[in-house]
């Protein structure tokens, strides 16, 4: 049901979803691995899709601790509260942008760990922007984000299809961004773990496009 629900979403709206298949089990341990949770009290999922990483996450984290997942795809969102009963998840059917807001919302000054499963790549420069500034205050020194992007590292911009250079963007965020491909998902993909959020980048890089001779160095 998972898959086949993933499948029509996919085909029918795949700028929200921007994947053709579920995470695979070892893309959630790459995902899953850097993050601090078993200590965690607070976790942010972005973009849980139909659950791939939001069940192995509750396996994970203490038992008085809250998931906060935000799906901005209504079926999606639909989907994760009817299958899923567990008193620590939190869905919010929302956009990355709004993550601070509500978070703020509910009372809390920290979270520990984000997870995005966001394509960033099919997202414009003002929302990527948005996004990442905004997770600086949220996880601060000690906290970790982690973000997949598949191999090809495609970006749609001006209606054009560019490589997307990924890394240097979330350097510009974090001091530590590390670099893991995942050779077996579909497609393969890339996983990067980031920390020590930058404070004073809120909104304020400049984003490049990978020029087609340029190369992206293993962190």
């Amino acid at each position: 049901m998972a898959l086949t629900t993933f499948a029509i979403q996919a085909v029918s709206d795949f700028r929200t979803v921007g994947a053709i298949a579920p995470s695979s089990r070892y893309l959630a341990h790459a995902m899953l691995g850097p993050l601090p949770l078993e200590t965690a009290r607070v976790v942010v999922e972005v973009g849980p899709g139909t659950g791939a990483m939001t069940h192995a996450l509750l396996d994970l984290i203490p038992s008085h601790a809250t998931l906060l997942a935000f799906e901005i795809n209504s079926r999606f969102s639909r989907y994760l509260k009817t299958r899923i009963s567990d008193p620590r998840l939190v869905v919010i059917n929302g956009s990355a942008e709004t993550i601070q807001k509500e978070v703020d919302r509910r009372g809390y000054e920290r979270v520990d760990a984000v997870v995005s499963s966001l394509a960033l790549g099919l997202m414009s420069d003002t929302k990527r922007r948005a996004f990442l500034g905004g997770l600086a205050s949220l996880l601060g020194d000690a906290g970790v984000f982690t973000q997949y992007q598949y191999i090809h590292r495609l970006q749609i911009k001006n209606r054009r299809i560019r490589k997307f250079c990924l890394a240097r963007l979330l350097r510009a965020y974090f001091s530590s961004v590390q670099r893991t491909t995942i050779w077996r998902n579909l497609p393969p993909a890339f996983v990067f773990a980031c920390g020590n959020a930058r404070p004073m980048c809120f909104g304020h890089v400049k984003e490049r496009v990978c020029s087609p001779t340029s190369r992206e160095n293993n962190a």
